[in-house]
């Protein structure tokens, strides 16, 4: 029998018409999961204490994105024991979902708390191989809660957020007063940048502050105020820093800083001020960073002054 083209045609069009409810029913594949992470291992040296050889940092990160706006990000940081005995245990740092629409963005989970510009940024990012004395003690860290951000168009932010306030991995709000948090950072000048933060641990304490940041290709400047003040009264916990550091060359940064800090209300023993001098040396790039440093620390009043001299490696991937 022969065969008609129109016959043909009929049969392809049902064809067709057949396989696309199919093929739109069909799952969509799976978004990528991205991976990163850094390694910090470190040689420090003191005159009381000796050499000591120390992970200081090992984390790996999971995140991806779906449609519509949504992102989510998991990261976990693989310790050491604090004796040579001690067993090596993961502790989660970030896990949440982020979801963005033009310029808002709403955050769930837990991550960093948006105060202080030093303890916002990675401490890859950071000149020096550790934070300053007073973001280390008066900044919130990781909380569990939920902020929004606002982007003022590019010259700008706007963050806050309600936490349980308990810290890190604990998923109870135990005395059932929150943690609020709000930073606000503005960029009048393209090299220039300008924040203030606060936070108020409700019924308890207010910590406050205030930095300052100029980077250019020749000069990098950044100084940062941050106190806390208890609502039961006593004088204010208060400290600050101030870096500069100057990329000599693409491979080469000579970096000065200085902090102070003091929580007179406590004691004045715990009276903290710091010189630290140091080089970052970048072999292969910015992945991949040398920090030689020696930090002149005294503590205490008038206190003794003690020096560490410190070498870190650092990978990024």
């Amino acid at each position: 029998m022969p065969i008609d083209a129109r016959h043909v045609a009929v049969v392809a069009l049902i064809g067709i018409a057949a396989a696309a409810p199919a093929a739109a029913q069909a799952p969509a594949a799976p978004a990528p999961v991205r991976f990163s992470g850094y390694l910090q291992a470190r040689e420090s040296y003191q005159s009381s204490v000796g050499l000591t050889s120390s992970i200081n940092r090992a984390r790996l990160t999971a995140y991806g994105a779906l449609p519509h706006g949504i992102g989510w990000r998991i990261q976990g940081e693989f310790r050491t024991g604090s004796v040579g005995t001690g067993k090596a245990t993961v502790a989660l740092q970030d896990a949440y979902v982020r979801w963005e629409r033009n310029s808002f963005a709403l955050q769930l989970g837990q991550f960093k708390t948006p105060f202080s510009r030093e303890f916002v940024t990675s401490l890859t990012e950071v000149e020096t191989a550790d934070r300053s004395t007073v973001v280390d003690s008066l900044a919130p860290k990781r909380d569990i809660g939920v902020m929004a951000e606002y982007s003022i168009g590019g010259r700008g932010s706007l963050s806050a957020g309600v936490f349980n306030g308990e810290g890190q991995n604990v998923t109870a709000n135990r005395d059932s007063t929150l943690l609020g948090v709000a930073r606000l950072t503005l960029r009048p000048l393209p090299l220039v940048a300008l924040g203030v933060n606060v936070a108020s641990y409700f019924g308890d304490s207010t910590r406050y502050g205030a930095d300052a940041n100029v980077e250019a290709p020749w000069l990098v400047l950044r100084g940062e105020y941050v106190a806390q003040h208890r609502n039961a009264g006593g004088r204010d916990d208060k400290g600050w820093y101030a870096l500069a550091a100057v990329p000599l060359l693409p491979a080469l940064q000579p970096v000065l800083k200085y902090e102070w800090f003091a929580r007179p209300a406590i004691s004045p023993q715990l009276r903290n001020r710091a010189w630290t001098a140091g080089l970052n040396v970048f072999p292969f790039g910015r992945d991949t960073r040398l920090t030689l440093a020696y930090v002149s620390r005294r503590v205490g009043e008038p206190g003794i002054r003690k020096g560490q001299a410190l070498a870190q490696a650092q990978v990024r991937f």
